[in-house]
């Protein structure tokens, strides 16, 4: 097992294409070192600027999820952007982010209050979590406060707030989770707009959390 000296610079590859092209992505990885991945089915609904490669209103999207060692991200996603070409309009978008608590067969590791150089992020990701019917709500409010877009993906809850009586039966609703990529300094409008449109701190109301993006591909303003 590496110790975490090796790890700590562990990152979570995001990579959003059109559907159909998820499979490709991730055998490419998995030829570059990656160990493997996941592959989540999602809508685009952004149509301009920031993310370009929507272009079509709840256009069918396939998110890829890879972990990598620092290092190996880097390369790996420098040789994806070279093969899938995100440089250009359309072709998809790819964002790391830094996991420092990394859990599962093949490592075990914790970031104990190891310092790290202090990096400077342009970029976040914003995630909610709402109840099925709602993520077009959650984008039109972050559209408010700046936001171009974002991907929703289909998922299902579990939580003690989240369930519903039938027949005196618990039913677990599908959820709708929505990633939104943010500039740093819309980050703050964009969250607090969602919470109030969507009364996000009442409980079973969603959840949302904010992580710092360490690298892009495929952005434009």
């Amino acid at each position: 097992m590496k110790s975490i000296k090796d790890i700590l610079g562990f990152q979570l590859i995001y990579v959003i294409v059109d559907y159909g092209l998820g499979s490709k992505v991730l055998q490419s990885a998995k030829k570059m070192g990656v160990s493997g991945g996941t592959v989540f089915h999602g809508k685009g609904t952004a149509n301009s600027s920031l993310l370009k490669f929507l272009s079509l209103y709840e256009e069918r999207k396939e998110i890829i999820l890879l972990g990598a060692e620092e290092t190996l991200a880097k390369e790996v996603m420098q040789k994806l952007d070279q093969k899938f070409h995100f440089e250009k309009p359309n072709h998809g978008i790819m964002f790391s982010i830094p996991a420092y608590d990394v859990y599962g067969s093949s490592c075990n590791v914790r970031h104990d209050g190891i310092e790290r150089e202090v990096e400077k992020f342009m970029y976040q990701i914003i995630i909610t979590v709402v109840n099925r019917g709602l993520a077009e709500d959650v984008i039109d409010a972050a559209k408010e406060k700046g936001s171009k877009g974002g991907t929703i993906i289909n998922a299902r809850g579990s939580g003690i707030h989240e369930t519903m009586k039938l027949f005196n039966m618990d039913i677990e609703p599908e959820k709708e989770m929505v990633i939104i990529l943010s500039e740093k300094e819309d980050m703050r409008g964009i969250v607090d707009n969602i919470r109030k449109k969507l009364s996000i701190d009442e409980p079973g109301n969603g959840i949302i959390f904010v992580q710092d993006v360490a690298e892009t591909y495929g952005i434009y303003q």
